[in-house]
């Protein structure tokens, strides 16, 4: 349980017992019933993090929304959390925060592919410990209107930790390289920390492929 569903959870109890005792106790179901949602929203399961080479996991549980190779031949892949949906964030890869940056926007309808750009965000750089970087953006929704991120710039992450969460309806998007080779379509259902959305190509690997690229082209 994220601690955030105690400071929702308990002043709705105690709202509840009160109206309760100075009214009727058929008062106190709608208090409780929101103190149970709360608790229930705020809920922070444990998850297996796969041990794969290159695994990139998911940042959050969700449906993926897109999978996309942008102008800039950067993967992106777009998840969108429900409020049915836990909310905790988890670390992509392994790595240490290389930058953090806090993009102020809209809250329109995290569906769209224009929220990506658009909507209020907070973007994270990782760099992982073979040099590549991963970036993933905890992007408001409609009804989310607070994102949270724990670590610092310079912080050591784990694959699948956990560094912060989205209250309420939001959207996760991983860019990668986009060599990485992807692990799943639009339309799955993926869980943070557990589920891998992609796996990355060894360095040296990408190194070769680009030399080789270049050499054709001359």
């Amino acid at each position: 349980m994220v601690r955030d569903g105690y400071y929702y959870a308990l002043p709705l109890i105690a709202a509840g017992i009160l109206l309760g005792w100075l009214t009727s106790p058929a008062w106190v179901v709608i208090p409780f019933l929101l103190a149970f949602f709360f608790l229930w929203f705020f809920r922070d399961p444990e998850r297996v993090i796969p041990g794969d080479p290159g695994a990139v996991v998911s940042p959050g549980d969700g449906k993926v929304t897109g999978v996309v190779v942008g102008d800039d031949k950067r993967l992106r892949i777009s998840i969108f959390l429900n409020v049915f949906n836990v909310h905790v964030n988890r670390s992509p890869i392994a790595g240490v925060v290389r930058d953090v940056r806090y993009q102020r926007g809209k809250f329109g309808n995290a569906m769209n592919v224009l929220s990506a750009d658009q909507n209020e965000q907070n973007i994270v750089t990782v760099e992982g410990d073979d040099g590549q970087q991963v970036v993933f953006k905890q992007i408001a929704g409609l009804l989310a209107r607070r994102i949270v991120f724990y670590p610092k710039i310079g912080d050591r992450l784990e694959r699948g930790q956990r560094v912060g969460l989205i209250k309420f309806g939001s959207r996760v998007d991983v860019v990668l390289d986009g060599a990485a080779r992807v692990n799943v379509k639009v339309g799955d259902h993926v869980k943070g920390g557990s589920s891998i959305v992609a796996y990355l190509e060894p360095r040296e690997a990408l190194a070769a492929g680009r030399t080789a690229v270049s050499e054709r082209a001359h």
